[in-house]
């Protein structure tokens, strides 16, 4: 058995099962190793970046890492997009990175980088592996780092040598420690904040976005009168009929100041205290008004279930049943295709338990609005920031829960950056339906031009905020890479091309020209 050998066998022993590869020659060795290995899946990406976002998504799903595997500092590189957004979407995940083979560094050859430097700018935890008798002890550290609450970003570099060389077995998985409790004076002094009758919101994320959690936090809004708001950007929420009602922290600061308006005490539970996404001239950088006291009851890494069924029983609320959302379904409009008439036909159509992946952008207020109360279902959000996250997450969650249909609303600027994921769905067959909303600019940035104060562009300004001449044509693209693929005009062709897609199994595309 070789390092590679060796390292399979451990992450196969820990419950590590797939793989997302796009991998180069200092990883021939695990090439060969997962190839022979049955029990390990591998996926197959055209670009890293598809890899480490599939990566992601297959743990918001799953709650476990999947492995990628990566071609030295340039393939990391590559992927370090949607590794920055996995890492703020807590999603275990573990990176195997090849290296030059310990005794060829020294030569400077055309492929070496710091890697280590790379590594540790978006990782939890990384190691650069010394010898192949080791490597499997190394891998054994990396899963636990990633597994460790709420979920981390290791990275293990392995110089091919540590790959090819002769080793002892798989190692077996090591414990994984539990989260710490909150202490109860801290749970006591939330419950006299909450009992106080003061203006307060308790902002949630993270593990409190977990279905019990929330179940247990609508409890504590009944008891208390306070407003609870989701993150703005969340990794994975659970919502629809059957399911509590809460709003979002709002993406504009000014919104935001709005909700936050008098509020004189801020919880945050798995979440960190609200904050504008830019700096703007003459805007604050936070929306809580001068004098509010920001307090946490349970921070990511921490017990969160656990405090919040403390903070139920402090505040006298275990007999209270949860305020649950009924199923309402819009009708389908006609006419012109808009944001506003796509929303209309996924709240109408959109079947029960589907997965929703969201990078819509501009487009996403309708869509996110007028599915709220369809029947129960996951909803994944750019948690990072880093867009083209959308293709590749929604690859991974279709990887993670076969049985479910997962649909990808996503702009078409945002899509481009990852559009080699419709590839790698084609070939895994995935039950994934991707909506582009094609408005063929980056409409996000010419709202932000305004809100920072960059007035009265000119022509060559706005050139750089447009994707047009040429137009984009996805369908073309789609059926390129071996996706059934429909282009939408107007509001009627949409609902039909949106029925026969969900209809149909494989990965299908439709193009929302609007």
């Amino acid at each position: 058995m070789n390092g590679a050998e060796s390292l399979v066998q451990t992450l196969l022993k820990a419950g590590v099962d797939t793989c997302f590869t796009n991998p180069g020659t200092s990883e021939m060795h695990f090439v060969r190793a997962i190839g022979n290995e049955s029990k390990m899946r591998s996926v197959l990406g055209l670009f890293e970046g598809v890899c480490t976002g599939a990566a992601d998504g297959y743990a918001r799903m799953t709650g476990k890492p999947a492995v990628t595997l990566l071609h030295l500092g340039p393939g990391l590189a590559n992927g370090t997009a949607n590794i920055h957004n996995a890492r703020r979407a807590h999603s275990p995940m573990i990176n195997l990175v090849g290296d030059h083979a310990t005794y060829h560094l020294q030569y400077d050859a055309p492929l070496a980088s710091d890697v280590n430097g790379l590594a540790r700018a978006y990782s939890d935890w990384v190691k650069s592996a010394s010898t192949a008798d080791n490597l499997a002890a190394d891998g054994a550290q990396a899963i636990q780092a990633a597994l460790q609450k709420p979920g981390q970003i290791s990275t293990l570099i392995v110089p091919a040598d540590c790959a090819w060389n002769q080793a002892g077995s798989g190692t077996e998985p090591l414990p994984v420690p539990a989260p710490p409790g909150v202490a109860g004076d801290r749970i006591d002094k939330i419950a006299h904040i909450l009992k106080s009758k003061k203006k307060s919101i308790i902002v949630i994320g993270g593990p409190a976005n977990d279905e019990q959690a929330i179940l247990a936090l609508d409890k504590i809004a009944q008891a208390s009168g306070t407003t609870v708001l989701y993150e703005t950007f969340n990794a994975r929420l659970r919502r629809g009929a059957g399911h509590p009602k809460f709003d979002k922290v709002a993406y504009f600061v000014e919104m935001a100041q709005e909700q936050f308006k008098d509020c004189e005490h801020v919880i945050t539970v798995g979440a960190k205290s609200p904050v504008a996404f830019f700096a703007y001239p003459d805007k604050p950088s936070t929306p809580l008004p001068t004098g509010c006291e920001t307090h946490v009851l349970a921070d990511p890494h921490e017990d969160v279930i656990t405090a919040l069924d403390d903070l139920v029983q402090a505040l006298d609320a275990q007999a209270l049943q949860p305020r649950l959302q009924e199923e309402q379904r819009p009708d389908i409009l006609s006419g012109a295709l808009s944001p506003k008439s796509i929303g209309f036909a996924l709240g109408a159509l959109l079947p029960e338990n589907v997965i929703i992946v969201d990078e819509a952008a501009t487009s996403g207020g309708p869509p996110t609005g007028l599915t709220e109360a369809i029947p129960g279902h996951d909803w994944l959000q750019l948690t990072g920031g880093s867009i083209g996250y959308g293709l590749p997450v929604a690859t991974g969650a279709a990887v993670a829960c076969p049985d479910r249909k997962v649909v990808c609303l996503h702009g078409d600027g945002g899509a481009m950056y990852t559009i080699q994921a419709l590839w790698t769905q084609a070939r895994e067959n995935l039950n994934v339906v991707n909506v582009i909303f094609s408005n063929r600019k980056y409409q996000i940035l010419q709202v932000e031009l305004m809100r920072v104060g960059a007035t009265n562009p000119n022509q060559k300004t706005l050139d750089m905020l447009d994707i047009d001449k040429p137009d984009l044509n996805f369908q073309q693209l789609a059926r390129g890479m071996g996706v059934d693929a429909s282009r939408a005009t107007t509001a009627d062709e949409f609902n039909e091309q949106l029925k026969r897609a969900l209809a149909a199994e494989g990965p299908q595309l439709i193009e929302a020209v609007f």
